[in-house]
């Protein structure tokens, strides 16, 4: 499945005349396409071209104990590797230490900026954590401390980061559970300024935001994520003019009060999808990148919740978004010139 777009080439034939190569057709792939375990992904296009995608910690109970913070590069959305982990060794700021889970990957200027989450279950004060680096790649230093805690902002189970840029004034979204919250950040992105306003009520957390037509959309996961076969995690959708809300769905129903139109759910092939990301191809077309559990194989042999990363097509009609998915079966992948 490895692939890089044709470029058209000027061929001059015995005749004098040009001949121009056809363009190679998009990759096929056929779900998962990061295994074993790549959970919460957050996707990157950096200055050489390729993905980076990066995902929680787990052990993929292949004897290489935890990765911190995964770390995969693709040329195309459909092949990936895995190169290493954002950490070395995790973070030593946290009281009690942690896990470091639902990384978001952005860029500033020349920084590649990944804001994570780290708590552990039932963590009375998790924090938003942030590390920055000069290639997608690493090595990544962290600010050593949090960008907040629950305690300092006022809102619990602060984890989940999203940080939306626009012209520079950025907006960092998170929640789990407790209602999914907006918080402008200050200029180097430290910390945060003013007060959080709140998006979206206590069913959901994961939030990913990404803009179309005079709308953003706010997508969040509701349900159980690590249930294995019993997992419920579903992808919901609102949208709004304005990215402090309010959100609605398309009856008028206010994410805040039990509004949501749904995005992505569980089929006979794979339970609880969620957790996404929005990546957008070369044709303009919008991909979904999400975790999900193989229904007939739900945990790895430690135990550790079996969460690959899957990719399927983001349909838009009539101004709302919609997965058919997740795919089971061999599909047409997305349009990526070569690197």
């Amino acid at each position: 499945m490895l692939w890089r777009t044709a470029l058209a080439v000027g061929l001059t034939l015995a005749t004098g005349g040009p001949l121009v190569a056809a363009e190679a057709p998009p990759p096929r792939y056929t779900n998962p396409v990061v295994t074993p375990v790549a959970a919460d992904p957050s996707v990157i296009r950096a200055d050489d071209g390729r993905y980076y995608l990066y995902a929680t910690q787990d052990d993929w109970g292949d004897g290489g104990g935890s990765r911190y913070v995964p770390i995969f590069t693709s040329p195309d959305l459909v092949e990936w590797t895995y190169i290493g982990d954002a950490f070395s060794w995790p973070p030593a700021w946290k009281t009690g230490g942690g896990f470091y889970w639902a990384p978001h990957i952005t860029r500033r200027g020349d920084l590649y900026e990944l804001f994570y989450s780290a708590s552990l279950w039932g963590d009375p004060n998790p924090c938003i954590g942030l590390a920055t680096a000069r290639s997608p790649e690493g090595p990544f230093e962290d600010l050593g401390r949090p960008v907040f805690c629950s305690e300092d902002i006022g809102v619990r189970n602060s984890i989940d980061p999203f940080v939306w840029d626009e012209g520079g004034r950025r907006t960092l979204i998170w929640g789990s559970f407790h209602g999914i919250y907006a918080v402008e950040l200050a200029e180097d992105g430290t910390r945060a300024v003013g007060e959080p306003v709140r998006l979206a009520d206590t069913r959901f957390e994961a939030p990913w935001v990404t803009y179309r037509e005079g709308f953003y959309y706010l997508f969040l996961s509701a349900g159980s994520c690590c249930d294995g076969e019993w997992s419920t995690y579903t992808v919901y959708v609102g949208r709004s003019e304005s990215l402090l809300g309010p959100y609605l769905d398309a009856q008028g129903r206010d994410l805040n009060a039990g509004g949501g139109d749904i995005v992505l759910a569980a089929n006979d092939t794979w339970v609880g999808p969620g957790h996404n990301a929005v990546v957008t191809d070369d044709a303009g077309a919008d991909w979904f990148v999400y975790h999900a559990i193989p229904r007939d194989a739900p945990r790895l042999r430690n135990g550790v919740n079996n969460r690959p990363t899957l990719i399927d097509r983001l349909e838009w009609r009539d101004g709302w978004p919609l997965v058919a998915g997740p795919s089971a079966t061999e599909q047409e992948g997305p349009v990526v010139s070569a690197p």
